[in-house]
């Protein structure tokens, strides 16, 4: 007998999906908490592991470069053996890693914890976007994804406001530990309520070639990216050292050869990938994707976005505490007002999506974003509060929260079931390369500003001498601001008068930083405006996406 679709929705089994959905974002919270928990929590870190300053910058970078470089070989994987099944490996190794974060008592062993987190997010991000597209269809797919996103956009705000929490109340390892609750209870969600989903009909076996191509193809890409502005972009600024081998001096810097070689890998993995698919085995890029317009059009739109969508959060902690004097905690409780927009934008975007279409809903969120990012710039200034700023940082966490799940939906909308984890893992690796992109794009905008403008504004400071001045500037453009290197001025005056200098000089850059990353939400909304409606995003029925692939395993 047949079962009308309202009664279906009050089934059991319908509601259980729900609380599944609940649990999948449970995961992925943790993985999207743990890439910006540590950011205020770095000089704690130095103090107690007794590190220097780059090997803390590792610990926190390493995460995310290995993050983006394995998500499309997981996501692949996740369609042949099952994507409940590698959400669970995933968050197993995360808790497991977590533990030996917490447990480290050097910076290698940090590092090595933080690498195998990064191989777990990876793997746990592409399982759960696969699951929702392979479960959900229609309405209740605009639904799951608007639950999904908001997560996604609120956990960003929420990571510094917890490492704050932790650090000052707790110990930073608190930050890990954390996560070994909140992983059991994903796992143990994801068992009573999620089904398990795969591709029956994908090609088995392995691509090593795919796999070691893409992935250090990817690495390099992302570690040029997000270590261009230490190492520089062209001549040497800083000696590049592994171990007891040295870069050249003479040459120029290692940033130049690892996007030459970067390059290279990933021309080899097309080329590579292309000759198994027409030989018929198994690849980790399936090309063909591309040929959908929904898929190809959104990735791109994601991907010039993401340049300019995370610029925000990455400048304002440095504004907030060196101009303002907040505390750690004080800047995590103001990015609240984000991660409150975002949420608030999830429960909105399912019901906007019904009635106006995905498009439309992608397409304010990119234009509230541009209303938050450039009215936040407008009224940056040296005595600014944070309950002036609280109004835009809201606007903007809706325009996150608007964007995110919609424009993954779209993107997803007309993928067949069978290569959801594949897609997922694909459109997934776009964003987090973007999002890494734009924060070294960004941060060197700032860190050229600031330093110019300092510079500029310094000079007219008579009593600081030139010895001294030197000193300040190379402070500031080494640590981007969060270190102004003020003590060696003597004169209690000259130091006052200096500092006013650089706050005048801090506004400037992170105004029209503000401006620049809004540049890069107007491209995206622009490209998203290209983006056609999906061919069956909301006509695809219950049976269609029960014949794909679906396969209950409870």
């Amino acid at each position: 007998m047949s079962t009308s679709s309202d009664s279906s929705e009050k089934s059991p089994r319908a509601r259980s999906r729900w609380l599944g959905v609940a649990a999948l974002t449970l995961g992925v919270a943790m993985i999207i908490v743990d890439s910006t928990v540590l950011n205020v929590a770095i000089p704690s870190i130095i103090r107690d592991l007794r590190i220097d300053i780059t090997t803390a910058q590792w610990a926190n970078t390493i995460y995310s470069l290995v993050f983006a470089a394995l998500l499309i070989t997981f996501g692949g994987l996740a369609d042949r053996v099952g994507r409940r099944r590698m959400f669970i490996i995933g968050v197993v190794l995360f808790m497991l890693a977590s533990l030996l974060a917490g447990q480290a008592t050097t910076g290698e062993l940090l590092i090595a914890a933080r690498t195998l987190q990064g191989v777990a997010g990876a793997i746990i991000l592409p399982a759960s976007l696969s699951t929702l597209n392979a479960t959900f269809t229609g309405r209740d797919r605009a639904i799951a994804f608007g639950m999904w996103g908001a997560v996604i956009g609120g956990m960003v705000a929420i990571g510094p406001l917890l490492g704050g929490w932790c650090t000052t109340n707790l110990s930073w390892r608190w930050a890990f530990y954390i996560n070994i609750p909140v992983g059991i209870a994903a796992i143990a969600g994801v068992r009573a309520w999620v089904a398990e989903t795969r591709d029956p009909e994908r090609v088995r076996g392995f691509d090593p070639a795919g796999v070691l191509l893409v992935g250090l193809g990817l690495a390099g890409l992302v570690f040029a990216t997000i270590e261009g502005n230490t190492y520089g972009w062209w001549p040497q600024r800083a000696p590049f050292t592994l171990g007891s081998w040295s870069w050249p001096a003479d040459w120029p810097s290692i940033i130049v050869f690892i996007y030459i070689a970067s390059a290279l890998l990933l021309t080899a993995a097309v080329l590579v990938e292309t000759r198994r698919k027409q030989q018929g085995r198994s690849v980790i890029l399936e090309f063909s994707l591309y040929r959908i317009p929904s898929f190809r059009n959104g990735n791109f739109a994601a991907m010039i976005v993401s340049l300019g969508e995370l610029g925000l959060v990455f400048v304002l902690p440095l504004y907030l505490q060196t101009v303002r004097g907040y505390s750690a905690f004080d800047t995590g409780v103001l990015l609240l007002a984000l991660s409150g927009g975002a949420f608030a934008a999830g429960g909105m975007a399912a019901r906007l999506s019904m009635s106006r279409g995905p498009r439309f809903v992608v397409m304010l969120g990119f234009a509230l974003e541009i209303i938050g990012i450039v009215s936040l710039g407008a009224i940056v200034d040296v005595d600014t509060s944070g309950w002036v700023m609280s109004p835009s940082l809201f606007v903007y966490g809706m325009g996150v929260g608007f964007a995110t799940a919609q424009l993954t939906g779209i993107i997803l909308a007309d993928v067949p079931v069978r290569q959801s984890g594949l897609a997922s893992g694909m459109q997934s690796t776009i964003r987090q390369v973007g999002a890494a992109m734009g924060i070294a794009l960004l941060g060197s905008v700032f860190v050229l500003l600031l330093t110019n403008g300092a510079r500029r504004e310094i000079t007219h400071v008579g009593e600081v001498s030139p010895a001294q001045r030197a000193v300040v500037l190379r402070s500031i453009e080494r640590t981007g601001g969060a270190v102004l290197g003020l003590s060696n001025i003597t004169s209690d005056s000259a130091r006052a008068a200096a500092r006013d200098a650089i706050d005048d000089a801090f506004v400037h850059a992170a105004r029209w930083t503000a401006f620049a990353a809004a540049g890069f939400v107007l491209l995206g909304l622009i490209a998203a405006a290209q983006i056609p409606a999906p061919a069956r995003s909301a006509e695809i029925s219950s049976e269609e996406a029960d014949q794909a692939d679906t396969k209950p395993d409870n």
